[in-house]
């Protein structure tokens, strides 16, 4: 859903503007619910990642624009058409599985060309065009190798190329780097990238991996329970969360469940364990009194030695360390603050060599700014 609440705000007026649109759709398995009301509209030569955990529904809402499964109620316009009653085969998409299946007993090159037969292309035209998308996911000269004969990033390439050589109007990914160890999958992310900008063809991802939405996409929705929780850019998704879920989804937060003390438009204070914290309200539900949890990300908490001290910022409190976990670009430190009783704080320090170090039962200071803690009703 929207900042705002309202499912209107995801979409334009007119679908035919819109490379897809998909307008108040749904999809009911008996009393399962898998999809309720998802309407979006995603522009042309824009890459749309479709986040969330298992059994959110963004599996199934893809399935619904490849044409796999029928909405049971809504529309799904691609390029303005009306798209339920057409076939999968009659649809102009190309589709990358995470299970690749490329054919094993074909080169990487008939599998690249394969789509091109299927579609009755002019034969003497093929090996071109085969040698060219080969050449653009750079496995030129690997078109004669077999797919056993193939590592799994250099597979995946084959199958991006098979998806893309026939120039189709949308490209559906549906987590085709999951199986691929980390190093590797953070290559192809960038990989996908690289390929969609120069290609400009429109893209709709599905992943339940926040830093794959985060580094390739245009635009992210995240749903959960079969809802669109949100639908913005990737900075916004992570800067400005739509709701308590979006802020626990997307990277590592910590909440302070509490109370609304008092509220000026968008600036509060909140009562936790007897403290009195300054934050920012996300949404209008929030009027003093109302249970509410604060949320604060672990790299905007600040965490310094009790001598330094962080006078500066809005909220400093005492605490002490209870564990610090080394992860070569950064520490991550798990923080007992004393005013907060039960409550353990997740800290990052993105500059390990710059700072001091801290180890378990170290005393310090921790803090962060009133414009960092997002606090939603409970």
């Amino acid at each position: 859903m929207a900042r705002d609440g309202s499912p209107a705000a995801l979409t334009n007026a007119d679908p035919a503007s819109a490379a897809v649109s998909v307008r108040d759709v749904a999809m009911i398995y008996g009393d399962v619910h898998a999809v309720r009301q998802a309407s979006f509209d995603l522009a042309k030569g824009r890459f749309l990642t479709i986040l969330g955990p298992s059994g959110s529904g963004k599996t199934t809402l893809l399935r619904m624009i490849a044409g796999f499964d029928a909405p049971s109620r809504g529309e799904i316009f691609i390029n303005g058409q009306p798209v339920s009653a057409v076939p999968p085969h009659r649809r102009a998409i190309g589709m990358v599985f995470q299970k690749l299946a490329l054919f094993p007993h074909m080169t990487a090159a008939e599998n690249v060309a394969f789509p091109l037969k299927m579609r009755r292309f002019d034969a003497r035209q093929i090996p071109d065009r085969v040698e060219r998308y080969l050449d653009l996911v750079r496995l030129g000269g690997y078109g004669g190798r077999r797919v056993h004969e193939l590592s799994g990033g250099q597979q995946q390439r084959v199958a991006i190329a098979r998806a893309l050589v026939f120039e189709p109007d949308l490209l559906l990914l549906d987590e085709p780097l999951a199986a691929l160890d980390r190093k590797l999958r953070e290559e192809m992310q960038l990989e996908f990238r690289r390929i969609q900008k120069e290609l400009g063809v429109t893209t709709i991802n599905v992943t339940h991996d926040q830093r794959e939405a985060l580094v390739v996409s245009d635009e992210i929705v995240v749903m959960d329970g079969g809802l669109i929780q949100q639908k913005a850019a990737p900075v916004e998704a992570y800067r400005a969360p739509a709701n308590a879920f979006v802020a626990n989804f997307i990277g590592v937060t910590n909440f302070l469940p509490g109370r609304v003390l008092s509220r000026t438009g968008p600036d509060l204070s909140i009562a936790v364990a007897g403290l009195s914290l300054p934050g920012r309200a996300v949404g209008d539900a929030l009027d003093p009194g109302r249970a509410c949890a604060g949320a604060v990300r672990a790299e905007q908490v600040r965490i310094a030695s009790v001598d330094a001290g962080l006078s500066g910022l809005d909220t400093v409190l005492a605490g002490r360390i209870t564990d610090a976990i080394f992860e070569g670009e950064r520490v991550v430190y798990e923080v007992e603050a004393e005013s907060l009783p039960g409550q353990r704080l997740r800290v990052f320090d993105h500059d390990p060599e710059g700072h001091a170090q801290f180890g378990p039962g170290a005393c310090v200071a921790l803090g962060w700014n009133a414009r960092d803690l997002h606090v939603f009703s409970q």
